[in-house]
C-alpha cells in the first residue's frame, strides 16, 4: 500500500504547475529587445572576459545604463544581468565570480565589497502561482557593507550600512544596519 502511495503522489506531482502557461507577468526587462542582445553580446565578449581592463568593464556597463561611482572596482567574470537597473556606489569592490541576477533594480552603496562568487539574486517565482509566474522585488545594499564569498542575496532584501553577511550564508531577510549574518556552522565529520 505504502508504494501505491508513494506512486500517487509522482504522478499527481506534475500536475502542481503548467509551465507552458506561464506568461511572465510582474517583470518588465527595461530596454528593447535589440538593447538587450547587444549587452549579452558585449557583456559576455568583453564586460566578462579576463583581458577587459577594469576602466574599460565600468565604462562599458555605464554605456549600457548602470550607474556607477568613481572608483569603483568591477572584476572580470562578474555577471551583470541587466546594466540599467543596477547603480553601485563609489569606491565599492565585486570580486571575481559574483552574479547579479537583477531582474529587478539593484542598489550598492560605496565603499561596499562584494567578493567572489557571491549571487545577488532579485529574481524568484511565486510559488502558489498555477502557471509560476514571477515574484521578482528589488535588493539595496548599503554602504560599508561586506557580502563574503558565495553569500546569497535574495529578492526584495536591504543590508543596512555597515553589515557583514559572512560566507556561504543565505540572506532571506532584512538585514539591519551594522549586524552580521553567518552560515550555520558545520558539525563534526563523523570519521570511521
Amino acid at each position: 500500500m505504502a508504494n501505491h502511495t508513494v506512486a500517487q503522489e509522482n504522478s499527481n506531482a506534475g500536475t502542481r504547475f503548467d509551465l507552458a502557461g506561464f506568461q511572465g507577468s510582474g517583470y518588465h526587462k527595461g530596454r528593447p529587445r535589440l538593447m538587450q542582445l547587444l549587452w549579452l553580446m558585449a557583456s559576455r565578449m568583453i564586460v566578462m572576459q579576463w583581458w577587459c581592463p577594469g576602466p574599460m568593464r565600468v565604462q562599458l556597463l555605464r554605456i549600457f545604463g548602470a550607474q556607477i561611482g568613481e572608483g569603483t572596482i568591477i572584476r572580470a567574470d562578474v555577471k551583470i544581468h541587466w546594466p540599467w537597473k543596477l547603480t553601485v556606489g563609489s569606491h565599492t569592490w565585486i570580486g571575481e565570480q559574483v552574479w547579479i541576477l537583477n531582474l529587478e533594480p539593484v542598489t550598492i552603496g560605496a565603499n561596499t565589497c562584494i567578493s567572489q562568487a557571491a549571487f545577488i539574486c532579485t529574481g524568484s517565482h511565486d510559488r502558489r502561482s498555477p502557471t509560476f509566474e514571477f515574484d521578482n522585488a528589488p535588493i539595496a545594499i548599503g554602504d560599508s557593507v561586506w557580502i563574503a564569498t558565495r553569500a546569497t542575496v535574495l529578492r526584495g532584501v536591504r543590508i543596512g550600512d555597515g553589515a557583514t553577511v559572512g560566507a556561504a550564508a543565505v540572506v532571506a531577510r532584512d538585514v539591519p544596519g551594522d549586524e552580521m549574518v553567518v552560515a550555520p556552522p558545520s558539525g563534526p565529520l563523523d570519521r570511521p
